[in-house]
């Protein structure tokens, strides 16, 4: 017995391959509500690979709220442009590129690549310093009537600190010395606490 799904795909894909009748208005194809949130989407990450932060500002509604987990909560249009135009600014020559994307009807979750060279403007107080920069990250954006609402942000901090040198290269010998002194400090503080308790 024929999967009903599979026979009533084949009809619909059919009846979309089928030559227009002389005279008869052309058809147009219908996008699900899915198709429709990763097409905004992916064009709001074009908009990013272009470096455009007004053209990006536009996607969000004006009480949005961008959860940057390695920076903090950007609330409002305003804020959510003003980083990324900072972003820009001190890596002038960034590209993004989207991996994967998984959309559901108000929801999606992209993963991203971020890649330049930090040598334009200083960024969140750190002057640049001429290193190239390579960041992954992740986002879930929420939707509704084709504006962002809210994104939550993940990407490695420490990563961008080491690559820039803000941090030593992990496992390095100024790594290791690093990670020995803080682990110092503990065991004294640890110390310092057990007797203040007994």
């Amino acid at each position: 017995m024929a999967d009903p799904k599979t026979a009533e795909r084949a009809a619909s894909e059919a009846a979309s391959e089928a030559p227009a009748q002389p005279g008869a208005k052309p058809q147009r194809k219908r996008i699900t509500r899915r198709e429709a949130v990763e097409e905004r989407v992916r064009s709001y990450f074009e908009a990013m690979d272009r470096r455009d932060a007004g053209a990006m500002a536009e996607y969000w509604r004006e009480d949005a709220v961008e959860d940057l987990v390695p920076v903090g909560l950007l609330r409002g249009r305003e804020a959510i442009r003003g980083f990324m135009d900072a972003t820009f600014r001190a890596v002038p020559d960034g590209r993004t590129t989207v991996g994967r994307v998984v959309a559901g009807e108000s929801i999606c979750a992209v993963e991203w690549r971020l890649e330049g060279t930090f040598d334009g403007a200083p960024f969140m107080d750190i002057e640049p310093t001429g290193s190239h920069v390579e960041i992954r990250g992740f986002d879930l954006f929420e939707l509704e009537d084709g504006q962002f609402v809210s994104n939550t942000a993940y990407y490695d901090a420490a990563s961008f600190a080491r690559q820039i040198g803000m941090l030593p290269a992990d496992g390095s010998g100024p790594d290791r010395a690093m990670k020995s002194a803080f682990n110092a400090v503990t065991k004294v503080r640890r110390a310092v606490a057990e007797r203040r308790g007994a």
